[in-house]
């Protein structure tokens, strides 16, 4: 298990994914941070919170790019092996399938982390630059906690994306899936039932704003329920399809 991390990294290390995916990660952050100078130039009197900027930011992270982004990065994890004609070489090593998909899992983990600190910390290098105001220690373990809780969810809900992945090992019907899901996301954005619909329960729950009409269980059942079917589904799937 170890060796195979060990391999991902390795792999990782030489491709280019990981700097595009950065860039990827900056652009909420930066969207955030150019409507906020507007603001600022249209209210000057007015004081930017960095509690504002950073939950803004999180709404962006989760409802909209992060699950594209998260979805591609899925994708390219568990497609490459087959595009590159590497996966019937690593299950003869011999490699378990469920170990090879808990390797990819991960890594997976790590890089969305990394991705989900790398916009919360953007903003907080944007915002010293732009002088907001309300720094302090409380408000940094705040923003930091809704950030982890939000890429960590986030990650839980890769698996339906991965067994998108292992089914078409191809990455145009993953990033339509991703991309749906990025449009149910803003289409229930404003609606009390995004507290049941997996992807967007995870803004819910990051950011603490439950509705009366669905209790927080509600949104924590959608994303397990959603986390285990599509892990179940893969490993299903992947065991037993023959490798070619």
């Amino acid at each position: 298990m170890v060796n195979l991390v060990y391999t991902e990294l390795l792999k990782l290390r030489r491709a280019k994914m990981f700097v595009i995916s950065l860039i990827g990660a900056a652009a909420a952050p930066i969207m955030v941070f150019i409507g906020y100078l507007d603001y600022k130039a249209k209210n000057p009197g007015k004081p930017v919170l960095f509690s504002d900027v950073w939950s803004d930011t999180n709404l962006y992270v989760t409802l909209l790019i992060g699950a594209l982004l998260y979805g591609v990065i899925t994708a390219y994890l568990f497609i490459r092996e087959y595009t590159e004609d590497t996966i019937k070489n690593l299950l003869t090593i011999p490699v378990s399938r469920i170990g090879f998909i808990a390797s990819k899992l991960v890594l997976l983990f790590f890089w969305i982390m990394i991705l989900t600190f790398t916009s919360w910390g953007l903003i907080l290098i944007l915002g010293l630059l732009a002088q907001y105001e309300g720094l302090s220690a409380g408000v940094i373990l705040q923003s930091l906690k809704e950030f982890f809780i939000g890429g960590s969810l986030l990650f839980l809900l890769s698996t339906p994306t991965m067994f998108v992945a292992f089914l078409f090992k191809n990455y145009v019907p993953t990033i339509i899936f991703t991309a749906v899901i990025t449009m149910g996301n803003v289409a229930i954005a404003n609606r009390d039932y995004k507290a049941i619909f997996p992807w967007s329960a995870v803004h819910v729950i990051a950011e603490n704003s439950y509705v009366p009409t669905y209790p927080p269980l509600y949104s924590y059942v959608a994303i397990l329920a959603a986390t285990v079917i599509g892990l179940v589904a893969t490993i299903a799937y992947f065991k037993k399809t023959d490798i070619h």
